[in-house]
């Protein structure tokens, strides 16, 4: 999901710098709430193991150039049904801050762009979960079709932003278009294996009831939310 230097470039990038923006201010509307509910202990360690693990996903696990961008395994749907979507947001943000300044400081200038294309999915998704599962359903009790329902809606946000930056670049010519089909086409792989692993975790967590009240997950892991 790193748009390539010099796809967007000039005065254009301030657009992503706006959206990013946009994002951003919404995250710290839900941060807000969700500490006045939670308290900041459970907020701020969820937070922190986000950080880690994006930066994680970022560094460790395999990434190829694709297209117009790269394919991460960037697990957002995971990082949600165990962080909540504030402390996934933000982990996503400065993970990825993190990664770019210690290793990859040539994708900074296009971080707007980038973390767009990784919070907005997220919070897209945070509305379809709202939508899709029942206040009183945990997480541990999902059903296949549902975590991949939030898998697929996450990983088409992330390549729709990617395509958008893409063509507002570029514009619609054979060679943005073709690029973009090759990124889309690698991020349905990204789905499937993103929803068989949300699947084991969530198996694997309800076998570990010690986590249940524990601050290192949302509660909403182990029960539903009230109706």
């Amino acid at each position: 999901m790193h748009i390539e230097p010099g796809i967007v470039d000039g005065a254009k990038m301030v657009l992503g710098t706006a959206t990013a923006a946009g994002s951003i201010g919404f995250v710290a509307k839900l941060t807000w709430e969700n500490i006045r509910e939670k308290g900041v202990t459970s907020f701020f360690a969820r937070t922190v193991l986000s950080i880690i693990t994006v930066f994680a996903f970022f560094q460790i696990l395999p990434h190829y150039p694709m297209g117009v961008s790269e394919v991460h395994f960037i697990f957002g749907s995971t990082l949600f049904l165990l962080f909540g979507a504030a402390p996934a947001a933000i982990g996503l943000a400065l993970g990825l801050l993190l990664q770019g300044m210690l290793f990859a400081p040539i994708d900074l200038p296009q971080y707007g762009m980038n973390v767009t294309s990784l919070i907005a999915p997220l919070l897209a998704m945070r509305i379809i979960a709202e939508r899709t599962i029942a206040k009183g359903t945990a997480y541990v009790d999902l059903e296949y079709k549902q975590a991949l329902t939030l898998s697929a809606t996450y990983q088409a946000g992330v390549v729709a932003w990617v395509a958008f930056w893409a063509f507002y670049g570029m514009g619609f010519t054979q060679e943005a278009i073709q690029s973009v089909r090759i990124f889309g086409g690698a991020y349905m792989l990204v789905v499937l294996i993103e929803s068989i692993v949300d699947m084991a975790i969530l198996a694997v967590a309800k076998n570990l009831r010690g986590l249940h009240g524990s601050p290192f997950v949302q509660s909403r892991v182990f029960q539903g939310a009230p109706v």
